[in-house]
């Protein structure tokens, strides 16, 4: 085990500064160049391993995860479960291990640091586990990527249903539990909220008698939240559908070992990379039956797929054809791809419409391709995007992940070099996604 745990962070969500003030390494720089090719990992999901990082406090205890992806959002998660009285160690190895330690009941901290809520809005899962273990909370509104209202009513009211009080005034969010412990209740959310389903399975796991989730957010890392649930000793039925079923149990134990899901967003990137430069690239780790909708839309742009002995195959000869996009929720086309799907489409043959249903800030990255010579026109929550034959390179800023890496792989097609700035919001999700497209053969570089 590492010796300091002060030393987990591995990168941090800002950019780092140096002696003149100037931001550093906070540029990727891009090269047109030829197809690429390889094998490469998606790795673990960042949406799944934040979640479970919180679902080990459940349990006092030491509890392990492994294929935990090395990116800055786990580090502000670990700062944020050391803040409330959690220890949060990366184990020796290549595996991705963390250990989280949890205390007992009474040493846990019902708070958290402002400033760390409001680096992101998965922050807001803690929010579940508190109400059940300390049967309190005191909580800033979470923050994240700038792209949209993102309201907690959905999570406050299906814990109000358990038994939960809360009140909120100056952006902070506090709550009780008046009885003690929370009790099961058969609660339909009005939206299926991935954060939300996730809140009310860790708040239901230990709340007294049988809760209901109608309308339940059905992604993979919510199943994998469950199965981890399941491995600590919960009683959990129907996740990945709309209707899960959770026993109430009086306790937890610490789980031995847990693997992190695969990043389906991640490995659409590389199938978009592919998509923009051409080439032949294998994603080991990849699971296609968590992105089924994916693959039918890049293959209607024109980026061939199959699942193989060694992994999910992606290929493409670089000509792609527009096509219609609708984001939805899961299992529809994720709103995180939306950006991936909008780079491909500048280039494509033909004119495309992406239909963005889920948050009304999402093309706030357009006019940044727009620079790049893309003809693309927003008109409420749709973007019309006529493909052009060429893309320019130019210095553009990244406004949130998804949206800087859409850059970046614009500029996989762009004549010229792209320097998008920005790269600290792309650690968030991504490792060194720089190193992993040049590791492809691309001419991509951070400085």
């Amino acid at each position: 085990m590492s010796g300091a745990a002060e030393g987990f962070v591995s990168g941090s969500a800002e950019p780092t500064a140096n002696a003149s003030g100037e931001q550093s390494a906070d540029q990727i720089v891009v090269e047109p160049g030829g197809p690429l090719a390889g094998t490469i990992v998606a790795g673990g999901a960042k949406n799944s391993a934040l979640k479970l990082m919180v679902a080990c406090l459940l349990a006092e205890g030491r509890s392990v995860l492994s294929n935990v992806p090395f990116i800055s959002d786990v580090d502000t998660m670990a700062r944020v479960l050391r803040a409330m009285g959690a220890q949060v160690e990366r184990l020796e190895g290549e595996g991705g291990e963390l250990a989280v330690i949890s205390p007992p009941s009474s040493e846990l901290v019902p708070a958290a640091p402002p400033e760390l809520f409001e680096r992101m809005r998965a922050s807001v899962v803690v929010l579940g586990l508190l109400m059940a273990r300390c049967g309190s909370v005191r909580l800033p509104l979470p923050g994240g990527d700038d792209f949209g209202e993102r309201p907690i009513d959905f999570h406050i009211n299906g814990l109000s249903a358990m038994g939960a009080r809360f009140e909120s005034s100056h952006g902070e969010v506090r709550g009780t539990v008046p009885g003690g412990r929370l009790v099961g209740s058969r609660i339909v959310l009005e939206y299926p909220s991935h954060t939300a389903t996730d809140n009310l399975l860790m708040a239901a796991a230990l709340a007294k008698g049988t809760t209901v989730i109608e309308n339940a957010a059905k992604e993979p890392e919510v199943a994998d939240l469950a199965a981890l649930l399941c491995e600590m000793g919960a009683v959990v039925r129907g996740a990945g559908t709309s209707r899960i079923e959770v026993e109430g149990v009086e306790s937890l134990r610490p789980v031995v070992r847990h693997r992190v899901v695969p990043d389906r967003v991640v490995a659409a990137t590389y199938l978009a990379a592919v998509g923009m430069a051409g080439g032949d690239v294998t994603i080991a780790d990849a699971r296609p039956e968590h992105m089924e909708m994916l693959l039918r839309k890049v293959g209607q742009i024109g980026v061939s797929t199959e699942m193989g002995p060694q992994g999910l195959r992606g290929w493409s000869d670089g000509h792609l054809v527009a096509a219609d996009v609708a984001t939805l929720p899961y299992p529809g086309v994720a709103t995180d791809y939306s950006p991936l799907l909008v780079s491909m489409l500048t280039v494509a043959d033909g004119v495309g419409i992406l239909s963005e249903n889920l948050f009304s800030g999402r093309f706030r990255y357009v006019e940044e391709l727009r620079r790049m010579g893309a003809d693309i026109r927003t008109e409420g929550h749709h973007a019309v995007v006529r493909g052009v034959e060429r893309l320019w390179g130019a210095p553009v800023r990244a406004p949130d992940i998804r949206a800087g890496v859409a850059l970046v792989l614009a500029g996989l097609r762009a004549e010229g070099t792209t320097v998008v700035s920005g790269a600290h919001h792309m650690r968030r999700g991504y490792p060194d996604l720089a190193g992993a497209l040049a590791s492809l053969g691309a001419s991509v570089s951070r400085r």
